[in-house]
């Protein structure tokens, strides 16, 4: 059972070291875009290794599923995972992570089905706010403007998906201001945040004794935020995109002392503001080719005993 050992040694080791490191780590304010893809490299890694452990625990403990993920296998690679001395833990280790995955389905399930109530919930308001007139066709407009006295602007997934922006926002914001605005809003659109958020408030929401789906979840919603910044920051300019996410929240309370749900927005304005020197090239390459083989190693630990046989 010298696999399954590894493999539940090793997804253990990354779920406890990964935040820790990844806390400690100065640059991941700086490459908002290349932090989110080591979270998403080292969760996948620990997600591989609790499904390669339940296949072959699986397999261990019932022929009808050994038959099926041994089936193209020749029988020496069978025998090199000696399955036989997997003993009575087998399948309740396996019966344990089934249920793991089982869950996992259930809470991204639920989470796509909150998100998709409450896109129909936003999108009856804006017929309602913003309604169809007699003699009008309706369109697939993605600019939606809404009589609002407070300075707001969202992108609404869906098909089609819709920036829907605020009259007080319009009013307040001019030009490249209000232009920075809606390139924050279509950064979010074209790299699909929506679905990274969707999945790690799934994990942290059904396991939430494990604090690296906890921290994945709330890191992803700092760092989409700080993406979209720098995509509009590139076209707009960093101060343009900063004084335009002041006059859209000055009136939320969220410059002053006490707390709020957007105390970030300060500490993004500051970013912007004051901006630290991006990576070299070389770090980066290096750092993106070291996340990408974070779940190679699970597979590489799984395989390693056909690939003797094999080789």
């Amino acid at each position: 059972m010298m696999v399954p050992f590894a493999l539940m040694g090793l997804g253990a080791l990354a779920a406890a070291m990964a935040p820790r490191l990844l806390s400690r780590s100065d640059w991941i304010d700086r490459e908002p875009v290349l932090a989110l893809w080591v979270w998403q490299c080292v969760v996948v890694g620990v997600l591989l290794c609790c499904a390669s452990t339940m296949a072959l625990t699986a397999a261990a403990a019932w022929d009808a599923v050994r038959g099926n993920v041994f089936a193209p296998a020749p029988k020496g690679v069978v025998e090199a995972y000696a399955l036989s001395g997997y003993g009575p833990l087998a399948a309740p280790v396996a019966l344990v992570l089934a249920f793991g995955a089982v869950w996992s389905a259930v809470m991204l399930t639920r989470e796509i089905g909150r998100a998709r109530a409450w896109r129909r919930q936003h999108r009856a308001e804006l017929l309602v706010r913003s309604p169809v007139l007699p003699g009008e066709e309706p369109s697939g407009e993605r600019l939606v403007v809404l009589e609002g006295d407070k300075p707001d602007a969202w992108w609404l997934p869906g098909t089609p998906p819709r920036l829907v922006i605020t009259t007080a926002a319009l009013r307040r914001l001019k030009g490249r201001r209000l232009d920075a605005v809606i390139a924050h809003e279509q950064g979010h659109a074209r790299a699909r945040h929506h679905w990274l958020l969707h999945c790690s408030g799934a994990l942290a929401t059904g396991f939430p004794r494990v604090t690296m789906f906890a921290a994945f979840r709330d890191e992803v919603h700092r760092l989409v935020e700080l993406a979209a910044d720098d995509s509009a920051s590139r076209r707009f300019g960093r101060t343009t995109t900063a004084l335009a996410l002041v006059e859209l929240n000055e009136d939320r309370g969220v410059f002053g002392p006490c707390p709020s749900a957007l105390a970030q927005v300060p500490q993004r304005v500051d970013r912007l503001l004051a901006p630290a020197s991006r990576l070299p090239a070389g770090r980066r390459w290096g750092l993106t080719a070291t996340a990408a083989l974070v779940p190679v190693v699970p597979l590489l630990v799984t395989f390693v005993p056909a690939l003797r046989v094999l080789g």
